[in-house]
């Protein structure tokens, strides 16, 4: 459930399809008869896995057991409040008028990217070090919120498009969505909230993934039954942001 290779041109039929997209036609995973799934991750922590296996793969993804020693190793407090040891979380920022850039989340992520620099993490081996700029992702769906990233990061921050860090990983990843809402959307629905574009963003992170997004993205019009899925994966993330913030029995 990755991005597809951009294509030209119009192709009859499914002979446009890559040989996987056939195979796969229209799932989430391969048959057994068809091909073979591969059920394991070495890069996720379970608190991220989870939402990943459950939104994209029909619940069949599981992290490799060394995942689990993955995390950050925080003060109380943390030194932002989005900040959590692991898991995923949906920072709101709200803002209006904002189709492809926006400075609040731009100045969100600068004040979220500082506070994670020099803070100690665990590796699945059970090293700790101090997280570097290089351990850190920032990835926006569109050129021009990448490029105000690039201006208020520190000069070599890992930023770019999701196409860019497509295949790569990171220790924590943070997400900007940029759009105000769905009256300031510069293309159709199903590119900002693809599954497969937020898949591949969320699931760069080896212990956590932020979230950072206008709030009112959870509540758009839409016009068909594939649109209202789209918008609801993007909800389900706030959800188990939600869930997973809660105190844990035990």
């Amino acid at each position: 459930m990755q991005l597809p290779q951009p294509t030209q041109g119009i192709h009859p039929e499914r002979s446009g399809d890559s040989v996987l997209d056939y195979l796969l036609d229209g799932r989430s995973t391969i048959e057994p008869e068809r091909g073979i799934f591969l059920s394991d991750t070495w890069r996720m922590h379970p608190d991220v896995c989870a939402f990943i296996s459950a939104a994209i793969y029909d619940g069949e993804l599981e992290s490799d057991a060394p995942c689990g020693r993955q995390a950050l190793l925080l003060p109380d407090p943390p030194p932002h409040p989005a900040l959590r040891a692991t898991g995923i979380r949906f920072w709101p920022v709200h803002h209006d008028e904002c189709a492809q850039r926006s400075e609040p989340e731009a100045e969100a992520v600068r004040a979220i990217h500082a506070s994670l620099v020099g803070l100690p993490w665990r590796d699945r081996n059970g090293r700790i070090a101090p997280l570097a700029s290089e351990d850190l992702l920032v990835v926006a769906p569109w050129n021009l919120q990448v490029n105000l990233l690039r201006q208020v990061l520190p000069a070599g921050a890992r930023v770019g498009t999701v196409d860019k860090f497509q295949g790569q990983e990171a220790v924590v990843v943070i997400v900007s969505l940029a759009t105000s809402s769905g009256d300031y959307l510069p293309r159709d629905i199903e590119f900002l909230y693809s599954r497969n574009r937020l898949n591949v963003a969320l699931s760069r992170a080896r212990c956590l993934a932020i979230l950072v997004a206008s709030p009112r993205l959870l509540d758009v019009p839409c016009r068909t039954p594939q649109q209202i899925a789209l918008v609801n994966t993007l909800c389900w993330v706030s959800e188990y942001a939600a869930d997973l913030s809660q105190p844990r029995a035990g």
